[in-house]
């Protein structure tokens, strides 16, 4: 579980340079890095979520 929490970490902090580079510069290619980081933080969460009902039970 402290692996699943430090990628998730890794990737919004990834997540939010390029979305903060496509904003302020418009950098085309820094939004497709965003999109990119957000499908696998989507699934990283989605894993994270059923690693914690799993831990409650």
């Amino acid at each position: 579980m402290e692996k699943l929490i430090t990628d998730i970490e890794g990737l919004m902090e990834a997540f939010k340079v390029d979305a903060r580079s496509q904003l302020e510069k418009n950098n085309k290619a820094a939004g497709t890095r965003a999109r990119k980081s957000s499908l696998a933080l989507e699934k990283l969460l989605k894993e994270f979520r059923k690693v914690s009902l799993a831990a409650t039970k």
